[in-house]
């Protein structure tokens, strides 16, 4: 791993096809800038479920023209064609953020716990995470070690 972590924001919908194993690449209209294989990506699902629930290591990040980007994640990223383009519409590029090896929480932390514990606010879209959100004892359990997330070099 590379020593840092990103919190995505993710709809419901899709990340329900991310954690049942259909969704494998996650797009994103700005490419997050310090990110890089073996980054754990931290998965916050936005409202109605405001909790987080999981997490991913990226495997690769790329930064394509809209054409390239569609015929690159079309069947991976659970995306119709109407809704890429309504996604993107005014940009010129896009970024698809490429994912393995994930973990699910036995119990998503909520939002209120989150924010009475660590201070957490969600992002928008992404953020990087700080240090002391990664010693959140629920974490030790997305790989399987006892360690906290912290301790594990993320």
């Amino acid at each position: 791993m590379t020593g840092n972590a990103i919190v995505l924001s993710i709809r419901p919908k899709y990340a329900e096809k991310i954690f049942k194993g259909i969704k494998t690449v996650e797009l994103r209209r700005v490419r997050p800038k310090y990110i890089t294989k073996g980054t754990l990506a931290l998965v916050y699902v936005s409202s109605p479920v405001r909790a987080l629930v999981g997490a991913f290591k990226i495997d690769q990040v790329i930064v394509e023209p809209l054409g390239d980007l569609w015929k690159t994640v079309r069947g991976k990223a659970c995306i119709s064609p109407a809704e890429f383009d309504v996604y993107f519409h005014g940009a010129s590029s896009g970024v698809g953020i490429f994912f393995s090896e994930l973990w699910l929480l036995p119990k998503p932390i909520k939002l209120q716990a989150l924010k009475e514990i660590m201070g957490f606010q969600p992002p928008q879209s992404f953020r990087y995470a700080k240090a002391g959100e990664l010693v959140f004892p629920e974490f030790a359990e997305l790989t399987g070690d006892t360690r906290t997330v912290a301790q594990l070099g993320f």
